[in-house]
């Protein structure tokens, strides 16, 4: 596979998007215009997926803005700014301590006093609009860059979609992750990524993916590169996936200690989030694509709250005090 530069460098604890970009990759539904500041499109960072509303500062509690943010101007704002006198609007125009100001978006596809636009673009600030109302506007913001500002690390392993669940699985190079893969793949499982997963923590879960360079691709050792899409259809790749599970495939001899039972639980740490892992040892004859699918098929039973390593305690107990 194309070599990726994993260094700690690469993962985003203080996340970024410029707005050029944040106008670009939206969600259509958003339509943005650009109405004043297009020369710093690229200049201006949003740093915070939170959502600031201008009507406060606007009545004169400046300091209530904070840098990073989206700006909303919708219906109450533009009222407001109406109904002055064209100085004090001008006033309260400039008094919104405008060097803290990432972007403004005006809502609900209304015109915005001639005032605020001729100051934005002597001042270089980028005005947005969209038709969408305010809470609209809200909703489709926030989600957009929750998932844009996630903190990420990239890892090396793979990523499947299997029974509904995100299965990444770890291991060495050269221990077998991505033929694994394959013939999970043949069976009708999803391939979201090979070699390199790039994970996002979207609040209280983690969700992978793919760089865009190698989405579709799986490297196989003696074919080469192959393209999933291309073999197996559409429906044989995916875009993303939720991480739910971890199975990490250790040579025989690294695992020191082989988990006979299945009693105690293994977890997988990710950016302090814990998900459940299974560690299958692999050797010669071990038939890992179907240990692999079992092992989901086990973490879903035990979703469910069947557990046979648990079933056969408690048998084994209850045939013990009997006598």
């Amino acid at each position: 596979m194309v070599s990726l530069n994993l260094d700690n460098s690469n993962d985003k604890q203080n996340p970024s998007i410029s707005v050029a970009n944040f106008v670009e990759k939206a969600p259509a539904e958003l339509a943005l215009e650009v109405l004043a500041g297009k020369s710093v499109l690229s200049d201006k960072k949003i740093t915070s997926a939170r959502i600031q509303k201008l009507g406060l500062a606007l009545a004169g509690f400046s300091h209530y803005i904070h840098e990073g943010r989206v700006q909303i101007v919708g219906q109450s704002e533009i009222s407001y700014l109406e109904q002055l006198p064209r100085q004090q609007r001008i006033d309260a125009i400039k008094n919104l301590d405008l060097e803290k100001i990432t972007c403004i978006l005006i809502t609900k596809k209304l015109e915005p006093p001639s005032e605020l636009i001729e100051i934005a673009e002597k001042i270089k600030l980028i005005v947005l609009r969209t038709p969408k109302v305010s809470s609209q506007a809200i909703s489709l913001v926030s989600d957009f860059l929750q998932k844009e500002l996630a903190p990420q690390t990239m890892l090396h392993a793979v990523l499947l979609g299997m029974y509904g669940l995100g299965v990444l699985i770890k291991g060495s190079s050269g221990i077998g992750k991505s033929e694994c893969a394959l013939d999970l793949i043949s069976r009708g499982h999803q391939l979201i990524s090979d070699d390199v997963v790039i994970v996002k923590r979207i609040g209280d879960h983690l969700e992978g993916s793919s760089p865009e360079l190698t989405f579709e691709l799986l490297e196989i050792r003696g074919l080469g590169i192959i393209n999933i899409r291309d073999l197996f259809g559409v429906s044989a790749i995916g875009k993303q996936k939720s991480i739910d599970l971890c199975i990490e495939l250790k040579d025989w001899d690294e695992v020191e200690e082989i988990e006979r039972l299945g009693v105690e639980t293994q977890e997988e740490k990710i950016f302090d989030l814990s998900i459940p892992k299974f560690v299958l040892p692999v050797s010669p004859g071990r038939n890992l694509s179907t240990l692999v699918e079992t092992a989901v098929k086990v973490h879903l039973l035990r979703l469910k709250g069947y557990d046979a390593a648990q079933k056969l305690i408690e048998a084994h107990t209850k045939q013990l005090s009997s006598g």
